[in-house]
């Protein structure tokens, strides 16, 4: 399927609308590896009913967007040495940024997941006059001392390279069990389907590297934090093996006058029996902006 494709930046980020144009703007900002089409039909439908203009994209690196070159030094980005890492989470910022001037979008709302969520941390801290109100979900600030994964999690984040459509799909399937949500298990078969999609789609490995690197060498936002002034929502799994919940707390802590929600057994995805939560909550947010 032929999606429409925006020139910003230097580079092509692919991306999909739904909705009403005439409505408030929603930018959706995915997580590490993964494409636009992670985001489940329904949370984007739900959202387009309670009236608004959803936009969801790939980051650069990922997807149908455009892709770079270049294998980072990750065994050197673990111990410090950021000088391999080709790209950071502001110019990730920035590519959603000049999406939402290529669309003649001023100011919009924004949400992001995981990876997702520190770039929509670096975009209201960088373009504050873009965005509306915004939503971190399972992400943390950069600082080191939260938010970290277990070492089963980062086992799983760091498994070896699949070479094939079935080591893909089987990797998914083995890693949604270690970060997935106890609490709303997917089935093997769903999460199997939905890898599938995404390796047919465009499976990049390289890029998820680049991203990673990214992160790993990504700076402290606590500070820069301090001084957002639109609503704020934080959502945060109690179960998040991957970024564990200090991440979620610091980052709500960080933002003057956010609000903070924890799920009981909602671990590192989107289970679909949370969906409808989720969803009120952000559209409770987004009424914040005009009280």
């Amino acid at each position: 399927m032929l999606v429409p494709t925006a020139h910003v930046n230097g580079i092509d980020i692919a991306y999909e609308v739904s909705g009403d144009p005439a409505d408030p703007a929603l930018l959706l900002v995915m997580g590490l590896g993964a494409q636009l089409i992670v985001w489940p039909e329904a949370f984007i439908n739900q959202l387009t009913k309670h009236g608004l203009y959803v936009i969801s994209y790939d980051n650069r690196d990922v997807g149908l967007s455009t892709k770079l070159e270049g294998l980072p030094d990750v065994v050197g980005l673990f111990g410090g040495d950021f000088t391999s890492a080709p790209y950071t989470i502001e110019d990730m910022a920035d590519d959603g940024v000049a999406l939402l001037r290529h669309l003649g979008i001023a100011k919009a709302h924004v949400a992001g997941a995981s990876m997702g969520g520190m770039i929509v941390q670096a975009m209201v801290i960088h373009h504050p006059d873009v965005f509306i109100t915004a939503t971190s979900v399972m992400s943390t600030t950069g600082d080191r001392s939260v938010g970290q994964p277990t070492g089963e999690a980062l086992s799983a984040l760091l498994r070896p390279i699949a070479t094939n459509r079935d080591e893909a799909i089987a990797g998914s399937v083995e890693g949604a069990k270690i970060i997935g949500s106890p609490g709303y298990p997917a089935g093997d078969d769903v999460v199997a389907a939905r890898a599938a999609e995404s390796y047919d789609r465009g499976y990049f490995p390289e890029g998820t590297a680049r991203q990673l690197a990214s992160i790993l060498s990504a700076v402290d936002r606590t500070e820069g934090l301090h001084g957002v002034t639109i609503p704020f929502l934080v959502i945060h799994g109690e179960a998040d093996p991957l970024v564990q919940p200090s991440g979620g707390e610091a980052t709500a802590a960080a933002v003057p006058g956010a609000k903070l929600l924890t799920i009981p057994g909602m671990g590192h995805d989107l289970p679909d029996e949370l969906i409808g939560q989720i969803v009120d909550a952000i559209i409770a947010t987004t009424e914040l902006a005009s009280v």
